[in-house]
């Protein structure tokens, strides 16, 4: 499929509590809140970003 997009799905498995609040905002942006719960997003550089950033917080399901 040409022009398909590759997606990553996101899945908290770690309470955002008592972390950095840099950490806190970063879960918002992936759309994160709860454990788990899961997002599905685009693979961007941004995103990938973000997600080193709460690595320890989050599971990555490549697809």
């Amino acid at each position: 499929m040409a022009g398909a997009k590759k997606t990553v799905t996101i899945t908290q498995i770690a309470s955002a509590a008592g972390r950095y609040a840099d950490q806190r905002q970063t879960l918002i942006g992936l759309k994160l809140n709860k454990i788990r719960r899961s997002s599905t997003l685009e693979d961007t550089p941004a995103v990938r970003g973000m997600i080193n950033k709460v690595k320890h917080l989050v599971r990555v399901d490549e697809g």
